[in-house]
């Protein structure tokens, strides 16, 4: 193993790429499906100029397509032969990108030891001459301890909740407005999704990250000093960490796509888009930073400010259409705000970070956080509420985003579905992939409510989320009994034993025992689901389409 927090070599990293586990009992359809995410993965990794992680996910996912996909025994099925194309036409780019991103890592490890060696030679030199060895030849010093990952500053998910909040918030936006830029120049969802994929968005996110440098401002603040704090080895009260929580220890179908009914309720009162200044801004930028409901062509003004002294009156500027004028604030006049000089794509200040692994596998593999909205499981048992009564199960699907290394539950989807008081069934599995593809979202968990019953995990409800789990080893499972104590639970399976015990399970039916102890576990206090409040949430509801 590598010195923690050390640069790993492109052998390392390789061999931490071909270590996972494969099981051609499986169905394909799953194994694309997490050929897709990983995918996704490498691109958002990529994107934050995080090589290691990129390289790792590069490599397993063109490892796991020729060496595996390939020879699956259910390749020629015709429902299969597509998808298995459309993921095998995909190498080529990952090679190139591999090739592209190995000398990096090689300079930085090389760079690495030479610094080693330096020391090393430092350590020799003073030997012999007796007191305290300076801090960075003695192998405690921060780079060592993994504060700093080579050039990433590391953040505990649990204590800094608020900039997660923040950073999800603003992540949610930009991808709104690019989507919205890409519909506005005309192109179409189906060429969208092409370009996405294929990695040819280029140059639009780079202007449309130059148009939101105002609002990254606040959050940028933050991190340099949050960076600042790292360095000082001190915190202060409203960034109080506390250390992480290690632990050591049939298919469902899905829905066709709906209208969204977004919930706006989310976003709290010291979380908002900063105001314009007021000078009038070109109408070109102006119309990639509106919100995403239209607006009509003047709004009365915000709640009258106190007035301002008589030296610094001014008259407001001329409206520009489609955009209201905001009141001169009181005090001083504002100097102009002169842009900021980072690079846009993307802003080092904003991307250099990364969340740390907040809990491991009982196979010492770590587990990225999962940031689960405060408010999910309210806006579920809503929306669950008429078949609740019922005694009628519900389901729900989590999908989310990945961002600086932690995952996102962002959207809450209630498929069309057919219910009793032990099961849930989903329909139309393609759509709902096909969805998740159009929106860049990942799926993350799933959600099901037991109308009668405790909060377990059913032998039912382990085999259902088996497929998850070998999907995303992150992926959690949350039972909702409303009527019992406790009314609900955040789990996932044990690996091993639990994983591997479900995958192997032949034994018929429904419902069944399964002769191993600790089959699954708890995903929140201890595990790696950090409660998130103020978070960005949608919910689609499926299930009422026409």
């Amino acid at each position: 193993m590598s010195t923690m927090g050390a640069p790993e070599s492109v052998q390392q990293l390789t061999d931490q790429a071909s270590n996972y586990q494969y099981n051609a009992y499986i169905p394909l359809k799953n194994w694309l499906r997490t050929a897709s995410n990983m995918q996704r993965e490498a691109q958002v990794y990529e994107a934050e100029g995080n090589d290691a992680q990129a390289y790792v996910i590069l490599y397993r996912h063109a490892n796991l397509i020729l060496e595996h996909l390939q020879n699956h025994p259910q390749k020629n099925l015709p429902e299969y032969r597509k998808a298995l194309q459309a993921a095998t036409a995909t190498l080529p780019a990952d090679l190139q990108k591999l090739e592209e991103i190995r000398p990096r890592i090689k300079k930085r490890h090389e760079e690495w030891l030479k610094r080693r060696r330096s020391q090393a030679r430092a350590l020799e030199s003073l030997e012999g001459k007796g007191g305290a060895l300076p801090q960075e030849l003695d192998g405690t010093s921060s780079y060592d301890k993994g504060r700093w990952s080579y050039d990433r500053m590391t953040l505990d998910a649990a204590g800094n909740q608020s900039l997660a909040a923040r950073l999800a918030q603003r992540e949610v936006q930009r991808r709104d407005a690019a989507r919205r830029s890409v519909r506005q120049a005309g192109v179409s969802e189906e060429e969208e999704l092409v370009r996405r994929t294929g990695g040819m968005w280029k140059d639009w996110e780079t202007d449309l990250r130059r148009q939101s440098r105002d609002e990254d401002d606040d959050l940028s603040q933050q991190l340099q000093a949050i960076g600042q704090m790292h360095q000082n080895g001190h915190r202060t009260s409203h960034y109080n960490s506390a250390s992480p929580s290690f632990q050591s220890s049939s298919s469902y179908h899905y829905p066709t796509v709906p209208n969204h009914a977004t919930q706006e309720q989310w976003l709290p009162s010291d979380i908002r888009l900063p105001s314009s200044d007021p000078a009038p801004v070109r109408p070109p930028k102006e119309s990639l930073r509106r919100d995403s409901a239209p607006r009509p062509p003047a709004l009365p003004p915000k709640p009258p400010m106190p007035p301002p002294p008589p030296s610094y009156e001014r008259p407001p500027p001329p409206p520009v259409p489609g955009k209201y004028v905001q009141p001169v604030p009181s005090g001083p006049p504002i100097p102009e705000k002169i842009p900021s000089p980072r690079p846009t794509t993307p802003g080092p200040d904003l991307d250099e970070f990364t969340f740390k692994p907040s809990a491991y596998l009982e196979n010492g593999d770590p587990l990225r956080s999962i940031f689960l909205p405060s408010q999910l499981r309210a806006l579920f048992l809503q929306a669950a509420s008429s078949n609740t009564r019922l005694n009628l199960e519900t389901c729900g699907m989590l999908c989310g985003i990945l961002k600086n290394n932690a995952l996102f539950i962002t959207r809450l989807v209630i498929p069309s579905q057919t219910s009793t008081s032990d099961t849930c069934e989903m329909t139309n599995e393609s759509e709902l992939f096909d969805y998740c593809d159009s929106e860049e979202l990942m799926v993350l968990g799933w959600i099901h409510t037991h109308p009668s019953q405790t909060c377990f995990m059913s032998s039912r409800d382990l085999h259902t989320h088996v497929g998850y789990q070998v999907m995303m080893q992150e992926s959690i499972a949350i039972v909702c009994a409303p009527s019992k104590e406790p009314s609900w639970g955040c789990f996932r399976l044990t690996d091993p034993p639990g994983k591997q015990a479900i995958l192997s399970c032949t034994q018929p039916g429904i419902f069944h025992p399964h002769n191993v102890d600790n089959i699954y576990t708890e995903a929140l206090k201890p595990g790696h689901v950090v409660e998130l409040r103020n978070a960005p949430l949608e919910m689609v509801d499926m299930r009422h389409k026409k």
